[in-house]
């Protein structure tokens, strides 16, 4: 292996697409591995925590873990703080997001179509909009990014956040649970208005 190889399911979401748009971001050139839904069960023992995204380096162990990834290639290339504390603070964000998807993604798996549409109504009344409400008091006045002018790997995670419900492909969760907090869709906003991000969609 001469080059980075990320690897995730063959789709452009959640935690694979943050890492690859993070490693584009910063210029390295990797090895975009996508990963057939058929030949996932094969796969997942082989992986560090049986899960996706895995990211792996010439020489070293495969670092599991969106979160894990997205610091290293921060701290690494310029997208994550250096003091400590506003770092930390950056990844209690995203362990936010990694909250969120922990109480959407079970009802991806509810085969009932009236049990979906029922645990999803739920959530848009009372979960999400909660989880925006802390999400918003976490991000300050000054933009258009988290931290003020330059994009973090924490704006990442919050954009693909927000795309998965403003894009509508949730049923039966309005595209506009999120309209309500404009700091969180300004950040939504800016990460999709950047010029590195626009390149790799135009790809």
């Amino acid at each position: 292996m001469s080059k980075p190889r990320l690897i995730y399911f063959d789709a452009p979401v959640s935690r694979g697409e943050e890492c690859r748009l993070a490693l584009h971001l910063v210029g390295v050139e990797f090895e975009d591995v996508r990963v057939a839904q058929a030949d996932w069960p094969a796969l997942k023992p082989e992986t560090p925590f049986g899960g996706l995204p895995v990211l792996e380096l010439p020489g070293l162990p495969p670092l599991g873990q969106s979160n894990a990834i997205l610091v290293f290639i921060g701290r690494r290339h310029g997208l994550h703080p250096g003091d400590a504390f506003e770092a930390a603070r950056h990844e209690a964000v995203m362990c936010h997001v990694e909250d969120l998807r922990a109480q959407v993604g079970p009802t991806l798996r509810i085969a009932d179509e009236a049990g979906k549409k029922a645990a999803r109504a739920t959530l848009a009344e009372s979960y999400l909009p909660a989880w925006a409400a802390y999400a918003e008091r976490q991000i300050p006045d000054a933009g258009p990014f988290f931290a003020g002018e330059k994009l973090h790997v924490v704006d990442l995670k919050l954009h693909r956040a927000v795309h998965w419900f403003a894009s509508g492909i949730i049923e039966h969760i309005p595209a506009t649970v999120f309209s309500a907090f404009p700091k969180l869709n300004r950040v939504y906003a800016a990460v999709g208005a950047h010029e590195r991000v626009k390149a790799w969609y135009a790809n």
